[in-house]
């Protein structure tokens, strides 16, 4: 029996180790990164989103066939998601179109002030065109102050906060002509009437004026119709000439509060407008002109036009002949037949909420609930468009006290105090500044000796600093800069003798430094140049001016929306409940306007949308459970107010609690008391609005009228006609109707539908929390505080169909990244090749399939197309299930072979595997070698 020794078993053992650790090493596992792709990854190394890029086909990912991609690629590749070359998508751009359109900015207008090609690109490019799509999570005000918002940053969300949905504004900035600036001051000249309507003196100038923004409405409609501006957001920039006649002007929907008093005051007047019938006010008239600016939209960063005279005119002459013809009308009428020309304006005119209002006080000639609305600079049309005004005004508004983010007299640029304080200095005022400036400089030598070279550069130095302020970029030159001009020389020439002088090389080189300051110089030139208008002011005018059109784009034309998920539906179905303390017997008896809580509703629904309306009464006399409900959640707070004029006032609120509220209703819903028909359908939303009519004040949550919960909207509506709100408008404080909570009941059931918010709120990503600015809560919508208006406009249409598609595009993209995940977590190999290859095709083709119709939704909704992209939801819906499953599906059945266990041993030969195995049979020889028998002695 041969016995191996335990050297042989080391030895072999170490040449096993040697010869495998210089195999081949474990497959590499490769992560998943972002996506490539152009349409979802616009860094800074790739191009802006050009019309090219937007127009073209998508490249379908198309997989190799076998014989090009073997099972050795296959398995190099790590995972299947490497294999296909599918990343995760990191973003995705929808293309917004913009024009910011300047009137008043050609040299004609206020200050004369003109802008140049060159300065708006200079800042406008500067601005972030690209930003993310940003949700606010619920907003609490339980222990914290009603002004400061808090939010509880613990929330678990549906969907992230900052969206992988990115908006891609290009912005088209217009700058028009003479003529048409010369429309809008001969506009605000016909329209404006005096604030002041008790104050019988003759003084023309004095006080404010008050414009008619539905006549202005009018006037802006037609110019984008007639440039034919309607695919595209539209914002105006407004510098009119100031008249001397109008001190102080802004804009205003409907009557002031002495024209209100006056009404109210004047039964026959009241009598004669009710006489009057259907009789048409002075509404501006206007042709249906058209003649296209452009025949698309330039979608580039930044863009610049220039309109000629000669692409207006025929708008120009059509304003102008209506214009005349108000003007004629109103011409010498007294301040009875004024205020009835605006009232049967008013009752002949679109705006359903305040026409009304005006025919129920009419009848009853109690105007107790009729309250002047705020004056502004600042409009959101009917349409896509909006207006600052900035010779208008200053306006101020925004909580009373405590408040951030307020509107302020400085909140606007200032074409006055910015240009107009370096451009309209006077010569006693220029001298009275140089002398100022040449003591202030000479004190510091005092009465010590100085050499004279140092006089010379003290003197430039003066000038240098007078001529940049005083003398670059004015209209009118000042005669003081033509003599400066000439002391200029001669400074030069002083400078350039005392080259020849025998000084030290101090001195020597204090005049040369001089001399190369001086040779550039154009202070004092007569010739225009462009660059010498970038002065200080025109530079903090411009940047104020691209914060403020930044802001616009932020709140009104992209603004942030409520945190959730907002799908589309075909069908919305309104559960009206009509909750009361006694018993009615017809729903038409109930204390609301069911036809303008049916109209406004409806406004909230798109046009390829169907509304469905249910009323409910529901007594608590007669529902013990619902008026179980209602005790345990009506609660009382003492709350501290501090009104504008500084006067401290306690009070003690009634109010329901809506978070006990919702949780008690919610069990009577789901015990089916208050089910709706549509409840348990697919095709439909249900939208439960609960309207609590009670007589004593009562308001939600201490502060509030409405509120969109989770599966509700709650409203409450009370007997006060003139609550005293915590907001403020110019100095006074606004005033709610809670008899008629039809704008708070509009904008809950809005935020409930489609997640929109007041127009000042917007979700900061500094701050990681959402901010308030009031600059934009104009306009009669129900987002707005200046105005008692409900109607929604076209921007907030559109950012309700924006909302459904943003949903539709996160979703769809969280689904295919976890798909994606799943091919990159799922190992390739040899055995599962085979089996694959009859799933690739169908897996390339699903997700190109979804990524065409991400595409064609983008394409669609940069056009404004918004009816269209709504079409597509469904089937992106099914498209992106349809990928991940077939994902799932493709990789199940890889399964069982991934599985399988292998018991083939694989060897593999390198250069050290030959000297190994000599070595071992060396060993081998040595160990095992025949031995020679040794002679045995006894």
């Amino acid at each position: 029996m041969i016995r191996l020794s335990p050297v042989f078993f080391f030895f072999l053992f170490s040449l096993l180790i040697a010869s495998t650790s210089n195999g081949s090493p474990a497959g590499r596992r490769r992560s998943g990164k972002s996506s490539v792709f152009s349409l979802f990854n616009l860094k800074e190394r790739s191009k802006f989103w050009s019309e090219a890029v937007i127009r073209g086909d998508f490249d379908d990912l198309e997989s190799s066939s076998p014989g090009k991609m073997g099972a050795f690629n296959y398995t190099k590749a790590g995972n299947i998601a490497n294999y296909l070359k599918l990343l995760e998508v990191e973003s995705m751009y929808l293309p917004v179109p913009v024009n910011f359109i300047f009137v008043g900015f050609e040299g004609k207008g206020n200050q004369e002030f003109k802008l140049h090609s060159e300065e708006l690109e200079r800042w406008f490019t500067k601005l972030d065109h690209i930003f993310e799509h940003t949700r606010i999570p619920q907003i609490g005000e339980v222990l914290s102050p009603f002004y400061k918002i808090s939010i509880d940053r613990e929330q678990r969300h549906h969907l992230p906060l900052v969206s992988h949905i990115n908006y891609n504004f290009s912005v088209h900035a217009i700058q028009m002509g003479e003529k048409v600036t010369s429309i809008f001051e001969h506009a605000i000249d016909v329209f404006a009437r005096k604030d002041d309507v008790s104050n019988a003196r003759d003084d023309e100038g004095a006080g404010l004026w008050q414009v008619d923004v539905d006549m202005m409405d009018v006037l802006v409609t037609s110019l984008v119709e007639y440039l034919q501006l309607e695919n595209a957001y539209n914002v105006f920039v407004l510098n009119p000439k100031r008249d001397a006649k109008r001190a102080k002007y802004g804009y205003r929907r409907g009557l002031s509060e002495t024209e209100i008093n006056f009404l109210k005051e004047d039964k026959s007047l009241q009598t004669k407008i009710q006489q009057s019938g259907s009789v048409p006010g002075s509404v501006l008239a206007l042709d249906k002109l058209k003649r296209p600016l452009y025949e698309k939209h330039p979608m580039a960063k930044f863009s610049w036009t220039i309109t000629e005279d000669t692409d207006t005119i025929e708008w120009y002459n059509s304003c102008l002949d209506a214009l005349n013809k108000i003007e004629m009308l109103y011409q010498g009428k007294e301040t009875a037949d004024i205020i009835q020309s605006k009232v049967l304006q008013m009752l002949n005119g679109n705006n359903e909420d305040i026409k009304i209002l005006l025919e129920k006080d009419l009848k009853s000639g109690d105007f107790t609930d009729l309250h002047a609305e705020c004056l502004t600079d600042t409009w959101i049309g009917r349409d896509r468009w909006a207006f600052i005004d900035l010779s208008a005004g200053p306006f101020s508004w925004g909580p009373a006290v405590g408040g951030e983010g307020v509107r302020t007299e400085l909140s606007l640029p200032n074409v006055e105090k910015t240009i107009g304080a370096v451009a309209e200095i006077s010569e006693d005022e220029a001298e009275d500044r140089l002398q100022d400036a040449i003591q202030e400089k000479f004190a510091v030598f005092g009465d010590k000796d100085h050499q004279a070279i140092d006089i010379l550069l003290a003197e430039i130095d003066i000038y240098e600093l007078f001529a940049f302020k005083h003398c670059k970029g004015r209209r009118v030159k000042l005669a003081l800069c033509e003599e400066l001009d000439e002391r200029m020389r001669d400074l030069k020439n002083e400078l350039q003798e005392t080259e020849g002088e025998e000084l030290d090389e101090n001195h020597k080189r204090k005049a040369v430094d001089a001399l190369k300051r001086m040779e550039n110089w154009n202070l004092f030139t007569d010739t225009y140049e462009d660059f010498q208008n970038y002065t200080v002011a025109r530079d903090t005018f411009l940047s104020h001016l691209g914060a403020t059109l930044w802001g616009s784009m932020r709140h009104i034309i992209s603004p942030s929306l409520a945190d959730g998920a907002f799908h589309y539906y075909e069908k919305i179905s309104f559960q009206l409940f009509f909750i009361t303390q006694e018993k009615f017997r017809n729903i038409n008896q109930l204390p609301v306007d069911l036809k303008a809580i049916r109209d406004g509703l409806s406004a909230l629904v798109l046009p390829s949308q169907k509304a469905m309306f249910t009323p409910h009464m529901l007594p608590l006399s007669e529902d013990p459970a619902l008026a179980m409900a209602f005790s345990v959640a009506r609660r009382a707070a003492a709350v501290p107010l501090l009104l504008v004029n500084g006067t401290y006032r306690k009070t003690v609120r009634s109010y329901l609690d809506s978070s006990i509220l919702q949780h008690q209703l919610q069990r009577l819903s789901d015990h089916g008391s208050l089910r709706g028909t549509h409840a348990s359908s697919r095709s439909s939303l249900e939208v439960p609005i609960f309207w609590f009519i009670h007589g004593e004040p009562l308001l939600l949550d201490k502060h509030y009228q409405a509120k969109a919960l989770s599966d509700m909207v709650v409203v409450v509506q009370s007997e006060p006609s003139s609550w005293e709100s915590h907001l403020q408008c110019n100095g006074r404080s606004l005033l709610w109707d809670l008899r008629r909570p039809i704008k708070a009941a509009f904008a809950a059931v809005s935020e409930h539908l489609a997640g929109l918010l007041p127009l000042h709120l917007v979700y900061s990503r500094a701050h990681e929390t959402a901010i308030e600015d009031w600059i934009w809560s104009v306009g009669c919508s129900p987002l707005s505080v200046t105005s008692q208006g409900w109607h929604i406009s076209q921007l907030q249409t559109d950012t309700i169909a924006r909302s459904y598609i943003l949903t539709t595009l996160e979703e769809s993209i969280q689904l295919v990244n976890s798909a994606i995940h799943r091919l990159v977590m799922e190992r390739t190999s040899e055995q599962s090749f085979k089996l694959f290859k009859t799933h690739e095709r169908e897996l390339v083709n699903k997700y190109n399939y979804v990524v065409s119709l991400w595409r064609r939704i983008s394409t669609v909704a940069g056009e404004l197309r918004y009816v269209d992209a709504m079409r597509l939801l469904y089937t992106l819906e099914d498209a992106s299930k349809g990928f991940v499953d077939y994902t799932n599906t493709t990789i199940a059945s890889l399964h069982p072979i991934q599985c399988t266990k292998q018991r083939k041993v694989k060897v593999e030969f390198d250069m050290t595997t030959i000297p190994a195995f000599l070595f071992v049979i060396l060993v081998l020889w040595i160990v095992l070698r025949p031995r020679r028998p040794k002679p045995k002695i006894n």
